[in-house]
């Protein structure tokens, strides 16, 4: 099946974007997603994620606290909104809650959506079947959980769970009635047969959205000194997974600013349809009057 787009691989980019565009215009509506998180449970995970900032086996000096108040999350909620996001998404630190972080999510999340009207996702971990039933019954609509690269690569990035978890945990999010945005990152140095075979996955799983994060190496992290990868890589790679994945909503996320720089506009003429705005996890991103500015030239762009 990956010998079936090993052709895009070499396919002059020109050409690429071009048919990645018009799959997006039959296939997605000429709008912008928007979205946003909030870090509200940080640092001290046991989990050995190479790339992580908030992983305890590395020294990065990122920020460690609890879960956060209720009346932070639903600020934050609202500064979203505010922003024009659609989906506020509540993310902690670990590889799971434990009963009183979930009883709390459960209760803000009810809250976010009385106050604000957002659809409200969780990247919360490895959860049970019944916590996620716990979640679905407050509201919660979409559960985030990457698979990061492929099955062949993961090992290679992780090692204190193995990646059949990661497949685990997005089934039991999809028979609680979750719908599920599951992607990866970018510049891990997985090869392009493993960008493939990710995507190839992501449909079988049949996600409904893919976040697609570019590498921000973080000193202090197993692969602090990777090469950056390139933008025309980056672009080609949006190009392929819209290819493969037809009608769902590609997402680019953390590094689009950093790594993309003036190119981020051609990020969606390749066929991505969404971006979150407001920050990441433990990186900055660019003003909300920025990303706003960006989404009207996006929008105005697909409309020609």
């Amino acid at each position: 099946m990956k010998e079936e787009y090993s052709q895009y691989i070499g396919m002059p980019l020109s050409g690429l974007i071009a048919e990645a565009d018009r799959i997006r215009r039959e296939n997605i509506p000429a709008r912008v997603e928007l979205c946003s998180i909030i870090n509200a449970k940080s640092g001290r995970c046991s989990e050995d994620c190479s790339y992580c900032a908030q992983s305890g086996y590395h020294t990065t000096g990122a920020a460690v606290y609890g879960l956060k108040s209720e009346a932070e999350i639903i600020e934050a909620a609202f500064k979203a909104r505010d922003a024009g996001a659609e989906r506020f998404s509540i993310v902690t630190s670990g590889n799971r809650l434990n009963d009183e972080e979930l009883k709390r999510t459960c209760d803000i999340t009810g809250k976010i959506i009385e106050k604000t009207g957002l659809a409200v996702c969780g990247s919360l971990g490895a959860l049970s079947a019944g916590d996620f039933q716990k979640l679905r019954n407050a509201g919660m609509t979409r559960y985030h959980h990457n698979i990061e690269t492929s099955r062949e690569h993961y090992p290679n990035i992780v090692t204190t769970h193995n990646f059949q978890q990661r497949v685990d945990t997005i089934k039991s999010a999809q028979i609680a009635g979750f719908e599920i945005c599951s992607g990866g990152i970018l510049g891990l140095g997985e090869s392009w047969e493993d960008r493939i075979s990710m995507a190839l996955l992501l449909r079988e799983l049949k996600v409904d959205a893919v976040p697609l994060n570019i590498l921000i190496p973080v000193k202090g992290t197993r692969i602090e000194g990777v090469e950056p990868i390139a933008a025309e890589d980056i672009i080609r790679t949006i190009a392929i997974l819209r290819i493969i994945l037809k009608d769902v909503s590609i997402k680019v996320i953390a590094g689009r600013e950093s790594r993309l720089k003036d190119f981020q506009a051609m990020a969606f003429l390749a066929g991505a349809n969404g971006m979150m705005v407001g920050g990441y996890l433990t990186v900055g991103g660019r003003s909300v009057e920025e990303d706003k500015i960006l989404t009207s030239e996006i929008e105005r762009m697909w409309s020609v």
